[in-house]
């Protein structure tokens, strides 16, 4: 009698640190992942947005997450990085983030959803799973990248 194995769909996601806290970035998203370089400012851009690198010839736009999710900007460390993610509707942009620390996969039921209320305005967070007793908060990249300023003044 032969055994049927039945693998689930565990999804891997880069953890990254953030502050105190620790997200994962899917990462079927993340085209690369790069040490901070010289980033050259763009004038007129919302201060979250710190302007534009050059990778290999692309012009990337560059966001320092801390400041989009409301926490206060620190001096770059030797750990911080930039994570390139390429998305359908918002093309390559770079998250500066404190720190890349691994990869991780969850489970489907190792996820908890948290309820999206529309009234909320920074719901940066679509699920939170836990990993080694640690709790990693799932980034939803669709509320991350849209930048409400821009698509009010239009």
């Amino acid at each position: 009698m032969n055994e049927v194995k039945v693998f689930s769909e565990a999804t891997q996601y880069i953890k990254i640190a953030v502050g105190e806290e620790f997200y994962g970035v899917d990462i079927s998203v993340i085209e690369n992942i790069v040490r901070m370089q010289r980033i050259t400012r763009v004038p007129n851009v919302a201060a979250y947005i710190k302007g534009v690198i050059n990778l290999r010839g692309e012009i990337v736009p560059i966001m320092n997450l801390r400041l989009k999710i409301g926490l206060e900007e620190i001096e770059y460390t030797k750990d911080t990085r930039i994570i390139i993610i390429k998305t359908e509707n918002y093309g390559k942009i770079g998250l500066i983030v404190d720190a890349v620390k691994e990869v991780v996969a969850l489970e489907e039921d190792q996820l908890e959803k948290l309820p999206y209320d529309n009234t909320e305005e920074n719901h940066f967070v679509s699920a939170v799973g836990k990993v080694d007793n640690t709790l990693v908060s799932v980034l939803d990249l669709g509320v991350v990248l849209y930048d409400r300023q821009s698509k009010e003044e239009a």
